[in-house]
């Protein structure tokens, strides 16, 4: 797969375009201008399956839109060959406060037709799940009835070998989609452990992620990276016991860190979601205190930034 390209106008940013061709040998351009022609002032450029749903440019646009903002396509098989995966990637883009729309086809999610086209999409995708179900279960009471059951013969049996290969071909995919996605979160897990708790971690992972971390699943996927010698040994560590003041100070850092370009203001709402203290032992963050924690932050290390952001 090529790098990711990006076209950008001087004007705002406020509407985004995704191009998308499958192959090398094919060209966005055509796509490209369209997206032009409708006023996009970015456009991010991705080759890859329209069948895969682990596409690195698409989940970082995914990440990094905010509220007001509209992705436009020229057509929905741009973004998404099914209808579930449409309506995961729009649900997604609404949590964020964010627009869909395509060129070529009636939706639109700021205009109430175009949500209403949305509406009969989702409507079918739910039909043909209940079609697929009934037709699957059918089909299971068929074959029970003329004393076939389905499944491995080997798992049934409780055969070693079966059970083992099973196992064998689940770590291997799970291993496959946790390098797939390794540069969303290892950047931000490298950041702060050993010297940070994992349920600090996990908490910063989990804002604006799709995926929902736990404790123990971070935990877990990070030792089996560092047994396959993906990631370093010493993310292991058992977390050194900290005062308050110090962990908010990392604390901080890291979300920071995870998002540069997020305001102090931002980074206040968001320590109040996690429920932090202040430093004094409050409910409520100010962007002062948030400033003051950057600061301290900075003079540390543990920070690569010069400056606090705008408030």
């Amino acid at each position: 797969m090529t790098p990711p390209k990006a076209r950008k106008t001087a004007a705002s940013t406020r509407v985004v375009g995704y191009a998308r061709v499958s192959t090398e040998e094919q060209g966005t351009d055509p796509q490209c201008d369209e997206l032009l022609a409708a006023g996009c002032t970015t456009i991010l450029e991705e080759h890859a399956s329209g069948a895969d749903r682990d596409r690195p440019v698409l989940a970082r646009l995914l990440r990094a839109i905010r509220a007001g903002e509209t992705l436009v396509v020229v057509r929905l098989d741009r973004l998404a060959r099914s209808v579930s995966h449409l309506l995961a990637v729009i649900e997604q883009l609404e949590a964020a406060g964010a627009h869909f729309r395509s060129l070529h086809d009636p939706i639109d999610t700021s205009t109430p037709q175009g949500m209403f086209s949305l509406q009969v999409l989702g409507a079918v995708a739910q039909l043909e799940r209940a079609l697929i179900a009934e037709r699957t279960k059918s089909g299971l009471r068929a074959a029970r009835a003329r004393g076939r059951v389905g499944g491995n013969p080997g798992l049934r049996a409780g055969d070693p070998d079966a059970i083992r290969k099973l196992r064998a071909s689940r770590d291997a995919a799970h291993l496959e989609s946790v390098l797939a996605g390794l540069d969303t979160w290892l950047p931000t897990v490298r950041r702060m452990r050993p010297g940070q708790p994992w349920g600090d971690v996990v908490q910063i992972l989990n804002r604006g992620q799709t995926a929902t971390w736990t404790v123990e699943r971070l935990r877990r996927t990070v030792r089996r990276l560092a047994d396959e010698g993906i990631v370093e040994v010493s993310l292991l560590d058992r977390a050194q016991p900290q005062h308050s003041h110090d962990r908010l100070v990392r604390l901080v850092a890291g979300i920071k860190a995870a998002a540069p370009d997020r305001t102090l203001q931002q980074i206040a709402a968001q320590l109040e979601t996690m429920r932090e203290r202040t430093p004094r032992g409050g409910t409520r963050w100010h962007p002062s205190s948030v400033k003051h924690l950057l600061a301290r932050a900075e003079h540390l290390g543990l920070t690569g930034a010069t400056s606090a952001p705008a408030a």
